[in-house]
């Protein structure tokens, strides 16, 4: 992400994983509005494929600034949040 300099190697493992992939359109999306889409500050999660009737839950990793709120805030905790490879997190050079 450009505001945080956060940069995530495209050959490390995924550090965000869903503990059920059934989860976020079978209940957060029909019982919550997908929250996911509004608690993460970054954008890193979003629903795509609603228009053609098929949604599924697109995670864009890259775009995460680790500061663990999908951790925290989904609903029915299916969100695993680990330290992603390498330790690197965010570098806000003016704070």
């Amino acid at each position: 992400m450009f505001i945080s300099n956060t940069n995530h190697s495209e050959d490390q493992p995924p550090h965000l994983k869903l503990k059920d992939p059934a989860v976020p359109i079978a209940i957060n999306l029909a019982r919550y509005a997908a929250p996911e889409q509004r608690y993460c500050p970054a954008g890193v999660y979003e629903i795509v494929g609603q228009d053609e009737g098929e949604p599924r839950l697109q995670i864009n990793a890259q775009n995460c600034v680790h500061c663990k709120t999908c951790d925290i805030k989904d609903p029915t905790q299916n969100i695993n949040w680990t330290t992603p490879e390498g330790g690197g997190g965010p570098n806000y050079p003016n704070m």
